[in-house]
């Protein structure tokens, strides 16, 4: 049902788009969805409050109350901050922006809307992008995209208007990183990286860091782990940067429109020269930073205690952000990342010397291989890095090669289906000896092809390599029963009809050509 209601949405806004560029587009509608839900949640929570005031069976009532009472009871904001909800005034209410969406001004009603809700929650300060009233859309558009979004039917209830919302807000942007091509991308991890990275992580509680969080993917699933294995979402503090301002702004809007506590620093900023969180020290880290920067390095960085393992080099980030995120890893912490395959193998401008010492030092856990094409935007193939400084199986790295778990969900796009991602979380599991209830892997043996056990002496051999079909080896093929002579036998047969069948269609189209007068 939901998925129709999305699949709907994005076709109508698709089309109300016209000729304008996506990566402009997206921000006007996800800027407005973000405004309705800011709206529905506050008018729901009202309504809540109002309700409770005249209950005599509830902590909120209101003995004796006149009406007068309680409108001016209803605008303590306390009964809003404590559930984690906006205020909004009533010019800048949905309801009041949907009267004038017919009105050739609505781009500057909804620009003065925007600002008067950032006046009144200081923690939307600098996010809510104002750039309604000289949008390049056609006339008429921009309301009729109003419109468009007083269709989604929220309801009463603000957690499945939160829900339901929030599930919308992570459509669109995946269909906007699709519609972008390599732009988009950059944004946008695909979800069934971010859930097999979690899996792994298994992030119950604590602080969750995500040095280049991109429109904040890693933190939402992680929230969805945690409510799918009856934690609660407060369990958490989510702490992130991102370097571009937009960007930046689309993730505080994510996290936002889900009631996720976040910290995503005082501005966007780039994490190697400006360091938003020096002092963090995360139990969980999640990244997909982008592959291979060439252009990252700064002079300020010469020295500078994050490079634990050895000076990255100046012409790729890659090792940075490995070091990076073990610096800022709590003792008990781990770490999971996305890299580009070459990552993992490597020995250019001191890259193999920073991993072998990262290998004694035992810091790395698991390596795993992914299929081709799960990316928009790029079709590298990539890897994930599980990183701790304390493992569960010291002096050993458990491989595993995922490369053939993908299904195609398209024609250039594949994905790591839920299957395929539980097969993985459990072999981990399994492997550290934390198995949960109900797995069907409960003790670890290693699979030729998919996953070994590998001590660190092993890997010197390999001069430090980490790339897992070296290790796994390869899959047990079935004995071929049919002797050979049998086999080629009957191939040569088949070969033989098909190829009479060939002469006998050359020879019909020969006769036919012949028959109109064109003889060859």
């Amino acid at each position: 049902m939901l998925d129709d209601i999305k699949k709907t949405l994005w076709a109508t806004a698709d089309k109300l788009r016209a000729n304008m560029d996506a990566a402009e587009y997206k921000h006007l509608v996800l800027g407005l969805i973000f405004l309705k839900y800011v709206s529905d949640t506050f008018t729901a929570r009202q309504a809540e409050v109002q309700a409770r005031l005249q209950n005599p069976d509830d902590e909120f009532y209101y003995a004796g109350a006149t009406p007068e009472d309680l409108a001016a009871e209803l605008e303590d904001r306390d009964y809003y901050k404590s559930a984690n909800v906006f205020w909004v005034p009533e010019g800048a209410r949905w309801e009041t922006l949907r009267a004038l969406a017919k009105n050739p001004e609505i781009g500057k009603f909804i620009d003065n809307a925007l600002t008067i809700i950032e006046g009144e929650n200081p923690k939307l300060k600098g996010i809510l992008d104002k750039r309604y009233a000289r949008a390049q859309l056609p006339d008429g558009k921009l309301g009729e995209l109003v419109d468009m979004i007083s269709t989604i039917g929220f309801g009463t209830d603000a957690a499945v208007a939160r829900d339901v919302l929030g599930q919308v807000y992570e459509y669109f942007l995946g269909m906007f990183a699709s519609a972008e091509g390599k732009r988009g991308g950059q944004f946008y991890t695909p979800a069934s990286i971010v859930k097999t990275l979690v899996a792994v992580l298994a992030p119950h509680q604590g602080q969750v860091y995500d040095p280049c969080c991109g429109s904040g993917g890693m933190f939402v699933q992680s929230e969805k782990f945690i409510e799918a294995h009856g934690g609660r979402i407060g369990d958490v503090s989510i702490y992130g940067q991102e370097a571009n301002p937009t960007t930046w702004r689309l993730a505080a809007m994510n996290l936002a429109i889900r009631g996720i506590d976040f910290n995503l620093g005082r501005e966007p900023g780039d994490t190697f020269t400006r360091n938003q969180h020096p002092d963090l020290r995360a139990d969980f880290i999640l990244a997909n930073p982008p592959f291979n920067i060439s252009d990252w390095w700064h002079g300020s960085l010469e020295g500078d205690p994050r490079w634990q393992y050895g000076d990255p080099p100046q012409g790729n980030a890659n090792y940075a952000w490995l070091q990076h995120m073990l610096h800022h890893l709590k003792p008990t912490g781990r770490a999971g990342i996305v890299l580009a395959n070459g990552s993992m193998s490597s020995s250019q401008n001191n890259e193999g010397v920073i991993r072998a010492a990262m290998v004694e030092a035992d810091v790395v856990e698991v390596m795993v291989a992914l299929p081709g094409q799960l990316f928009f935007n790029t079709q590298i193939p990539a890897c994930l890095w599980f990183l701790a400084k304390q493992k569960k199986r010291k002096g050993e790295v458990l491989f595993i090669d995922a490369r053939k778990q993908a299904k195609m969900i398209s024609r250039v796009q594949a994905e790591l289906d839920d299957d395929a991602i539980q097969r993985i979380a459990e072999t981990v599991a399994a492997w550290r000896g934390e198995v949960e209830a109900g797995a069907s892997i409960t003790d670890y043996q290693d699979q030729p092809g998919f996953c070994r056990s590998v001590p660190l002496a092993e890997i010197a051999q390999h001069g430090h390599v980490l790339t897992p079909g070296r290790y796994v080896g390869a899959e047990a093929v079935e004995d071929d029963i049919e002797a050979f002579d049998e086999k080629m036998r009957k191939l040569t047969e088949k070969l033989g009809e098909q190829m009479a069948r060939g002469a006998e269609l050359d020879a019909l189209i020969r006769q036919k050509l012949g028959g109109l007068g064109y003889e060859f």
